[in-house]
């Protein structure tokens, strides 16, 4: 299941969530009178970057609206965010995060506040080394690291954090959380419904829609509905052709290097395995030019 899409699909839902995942923007809202879960008091849009001439792309930017009169360089009440999503391994990934958060704020020099934002299935997850450099701890420290399984845990848990946990909680608990975020929030209907369409593939829609409670009438003439469900399914079946692609390529092009270079290291083949698509077909037609690991290296240095 592709959960950085999904997660996109929810901060375009959303954008305000980010007020309850980032100590203090609650009370910044709350003191202009806005309330976090209603639609109509957003104070932040979203958007996804990429930084081209670097092939780099960022999760997502939360920008704060221009009626906190600080759109562009954010405040200490309203900060600019970069929100990342890394739901498996990845050894490198504390290095591009470091890359990535300071190459943003080369390309925007009038920032005034920034926070980043990374959203993780567990605090288990292997994202880089245990000693990283100093540079990249003094960078790391300032990451706000939400753990949803954490979160999954907290008693009353307000909506539209509940929403961020649907990717991990169990089967069990998927009925009740998504009636309680669409009891406050309906519009949601639209992020709520493909997860549980990836999560049931084996339940109809009519099924589906009696879990989050929405009456069978309304399956039958909501044609909006019905199109979201269709959606999900696709999305699900094309993620699913999409990931079966990348782990094939992946398992192939380890082959091939092992004849090239050798044994591989643990967290180098990890590195190797989460590469996306288009990058394991690039390492498949440069390692044939390999000498030996330090070629590999080099390769993994420049594109990963």
């Amino acid at each position: 299941m592709n959960t950085d899409r999904w997660y996109y699909r929810v901060f375009q839902s959303a954008p305000d969530l980010i007020r309850s995942l980032l100590p203090g923007l609650a009370g910044a809202a709350n003191a202009l009178g806005l309330d976090p879960g209603a639609p109509g008091d957003r104070l932040y849009r979203f958007q996804a970057l990429e930084i081209k001439e670097l092939s780099h792309r960022l999760d997502g930017v939360l920008w704060p609206r221009e009626t906190t009169g600080c759109a562009e360089t954010g405040s200490p009440e309203f900060p600019v965010v970069l929100l990342e999503v890394q739901m498996h391994p990845d050894p490198g990934f504390h290095g591009r995060l470091s890359a990535q958060s300071l190459r943003f704020v080369q390309r925007h020099p009038k920032l005034e506040r920034l926070e980043v934002v990374v959203i993780t299935p567990h605090h288990r997850l292997k994202l880089g080394p245990a000693n990283p450099p100093r540079l990249l701890q003094a960078v790391l420290e300032q990451v706000h690291w939400i753990s949803l399984a954490e979160l999954s845990q907290q008693p009353n848990l307000d909506p539209l954090l509940n929403l961020l946990t649907l990717p991990v909680r169990p089967e069990s608990e998927l009925a009740a959380s998504s009636q309680q975020i669409l009891a406050r929030r309906p519009d949601l209907k639209t992020v709520v419904l493909p997860m549980l369409v990836q999560r049931f593939p084996e339940l109809t829609e009519a099924q589906i829609m009696v879990i989050v409670g929405i009456p069978r009438e309304e399956i039958r003439h909501t044609r909006a509905v019905q199109d979201w469900l269709a959606e999900g399914r696709q999305e699900g079946l094309q993620e699913g052709l999409q990931e079966g692609r990348q782990e094939g390529e992946a398992a192939v092009t380890l082959r091939q290097l092992s004849r090239r270079c050798g044994p591989l290291a643990e967290a180098t083949t990890a590195q190797i395995q989460a590469l996306p698509l288009e990058q394991l077909e690039a390492l498949a037609d440069a390692l044939l030019d390999f000498q030996g690991p330090a070629d590999l290296a080099s390769w993994l240095a420049v594109n990963s």
